[in-house]
């Protein structure tokens, strides 16, 4: 993420902080506003104006209101597909999360036949029983809502240490405690290895919501360093 952390202080430098940024690779970047994602795909409104529809196989991450998305393969119903992830934590435990609520806003287009409104896809399929599916919808007409509807989708928590294996859910916030915290304290004790302390702690916790487990992860991470 060292690329993505030099790209934003070259922004702010620059007095163009506030716009969104969508990193095609390293060095290689186009900046503008953000206007819809459905996890898969995102919408940039550049600064020719122009609505333009990337697939996160196609790109390594974008910033959207000074949140970092990152481009990560995952298994879905057998098959290998690329999703955005948004960073929560990183070092030599890397935490994610998708979902949550979103709400977006549609261009304005002054004296234009029509107006383009953005749904955020989410179909059947997906992470813990949370929809991921659908595309990004730009249809509409004169009678269009301003704002598309919002959007509301549990939070699913992933997780990713290098060279222990792909990306692996954790748990999603409408999922039962007593039904995923046996399954959150396994995965944990097998990525957070070597350190008796988290790992006593991760044992000992009856509960893992999204502080309890960020907060695991931290300690980890800043343990790690030492």
């Amino acid at each position: 993420m060292r690329s993505i952390f030099l790209l934003c202080c070259f922004l702010f430098a620059s007095g163009a902080y506030a716009q969104d940024i969508v990193v095609i690779s390293d060095g290689n970047f186009i900046r503008g506003t953000i206007k819809a994602t459905n996890f898969s795909s995102v919408v940039l409104k550049n600064d020719a104006e122009a609505l333009v529809e990337y697939r996160a196989k196609d790109i390594k991450e974008f910033v959207w209101n000074g949140e970092t998305y990152v481009s990560k393969p995952i298994l879905i119903k057998k098959d290998l597909e690329y999703r955005f992830f948004k960073v929560i934590e990183l070092g030599a435990i890397n935490l994610y999360a998708i979902g949550g609520n979103l709400q977006v806003e549609e261009p304005v287009q002054k004296r234009a036949k029509f107006r383009p409104s953005f749904g955020i896809g989410t179909g059947s399929g997906g992470f813990g029983g949370v929809g991921m599916g659908g595309g990004i919808s730009i249809g509409g007409g004169r009678g269009s809502s301003p704002v598309a509807p919002k959007q509301v989708m549990p939070t699913t928590y992933f997780i990713e240490k290098f060279g222990t294996g792909p990306i692996q859910e954790l748990f999603a916030e409408n999922a039962t405690a007593a039904a995923r915290t046996p399954v959150v304290k396994s995965i944990l004790l097998q990525k957070l290895t070597s350190n008796d302390v988290i790992a006593e702690r991760i044992k000992a916790t009856s509960l893992f919501d999204a502080k309890v487990l960020t907060g695991i992860v931290v300690d980890y991470n800043a343990a790690a360093k030492k």
